[in-house]
């Protein structure tokens, strides 16, 4: 097969939850044992950081990734959901898995792929560690997919268990509570490994800390270790909450929302640091978080024919909305222009009331199944006292907001993950 039949057969064989929704989950952890069995156990071959929350998953994954190649290891990356090509999702040393390395797994694999029948994420999960053991990677940080109790990465034990935060998302599968949520995320947890927290939360504090104490495994809590004290743009000034000392530190990208994910990082990055075959140095951990980059958070896409910037984020639950409607509230504008599009399952009773009431709207829909048809969209934002018109494509809407927009304007493109994808 080709590159393109062979992604082709791998979307029909098994059609990802992030295309479908609920139709594509399968729970339980029997058959991603069993596909890797068939693969010899391959995540037994590389130690491993195990990532999981619900929002600042991606971000805090590609910090610890960044430092750690500083450091001189050889890290994997498996990540989830990629924006433009598959092979966003795997990458050994910040490069992208080769395409030929896809069609050889599958073609592999596919008679077990047949019988098994496997979701899309437990295949992409055994190719990742599959391809990490073949390309002798050091350390690999995997992002957990959804949850992690269930989650077929949870086949690991890795060096330290991070959970960024808690907030409502992927209801219908984690519970409709956040100590119900904070208890599935809280299956990472494994006997005798550090776990590291982000928030210390009243409501999830307690499951985590139980959890913990049941596995007999430390725990640390990053907000009790760290605190961001301000930033400006990528400069982040960062108080030692332990030390009673500050530090400046430069990160790679921005967003009002790394602040958190930074200090998550860095508590993760000190938990590490004792396990590791080599111990972590200041200045690697400078070096490597000045170069770690996400695609897609608060990401400026302006060219420079726009007559504003246009800033896009695929911040799409509760909290991650919140985070990016408090950052645009600060920023300095005229008209405020925001093209957005959801999926199908999103809770938009939760949603849209936090979205910012001066903008111009401009809804519209994703090139998916599981995207929110653009009028129907349009129709509950209305109800919600939001105010736009609506473009039946992500490209058609962006040009849209473009031709509205002046200078001084502000242009924002959000909502869930593939609306951006689509404009990037």
């Amino acid at each position: 097969m080709t590159y393109p039949e062979t992604i082709e057969y791998l979307y029909a064989a098994a059609p990802m939850f992030q295309s479908v929704g609920g139709k594509a989950y399968k729970e339980g952890l029997e058959t991603t044992v069993a596909l890797n069995a068939l693969l010899g156990n391959p995540y037994e071959a590389f130690r491993s950081v195990h990532v999981g929350g619900t929002n600042g998953k991606g971000s805090v994954s590609q910090m610890l990734c960044a430092v750690l190649r500083e450091a001189g290891y050889k890290v994997g990356l498996y990540t989830s959901p990629h924006l433009k090509d598959f092979r966003e999702r795997i990458q050994a040393d910040g490069r992208m898995i080769p395409e030929r390395d896809v069609i050889d797994f599958i073609e592999r694999m596919r008679p077990h792929i047949e019988t098994l029948r496997p979701s899309f994420f437990e295949i992409t999960t055994a190719m990742a560690f599959d391809f990490f053991r073949q390309q002798q990677t050091d350390i690999a940080v995997v992002e957990v997919g959804m949850g992690g109790r269930l989650d077929c990465t949870n086949v690991i034990t890795p060096l330290a268990s991070v959970i960024t935060n808690i907030s409502f998302d992927h209801m219908q599968f984690l519970g409709d509570t956040l100590p119900k949520i904070a208890g599935e995320k809280a299956g990472i947890i494994k006997p005798g490994v550090p776990v590291v927290v982000g928030e210390s939360r009243p409501e999830t504090a307690p499951t985590f800390i139980a959890k913990a104490r049941e596995a007999d495994s430390p725990i640390v809590f990053a907000d009790q270790r760290y605190r961001c004290a301000g930033h400006d743009g990528r400069m982040f000034e960062i108080e030692s909450l332990t030390g009673g000392y500050r530090f400046t530190i430069q990160l790679g990208m921005e967003g009002d929302y790394q602040q958190r994910n930074l200090c998550t990082a860095l508590a993760a990055l000190d938990a590490l640091t004792d396990r590791l075959p080599r111990p972590l140095t200041t200045m690697q951990v400078r070096r490597g978080l000045a170069e770690a980059r996400v695609p897609g958070r608060w990401q400026n896409i302006a060219t420079g024919s726009d007559p504003c910037p246009i800033i896009c984020d695929t911040g799409h639950n509760e909290a991650g909305l919140a985070f990016v409607t408090e950052q645009l509230e600060r920023q300095s504008r005229e008209k405020l222009y925001f093209v957005l599009g959801v999926v199908a399952d999103k809770d938009l009773d939760r949603i849209l009331p936090l979205l910012p009431r001066d903008a111009h709207y401009i809804f519209t829909q994703a090139r998916l199944p599981r995207a929110l048809r653009a009028d129907t969209l349009a129709d509950r934002a209305r109800a919600a006292g939001l105010r736009g018109e609506v473009a039946a494509s992500v490209p058609e809407a962006l040009a849209k907001a473009r031709s509205l927009a002046s200078a001084g304007d502000l242009i924002f493109v959000g909502g869930s993950t593939f609306t951006v994808a689509e404009v990037l």
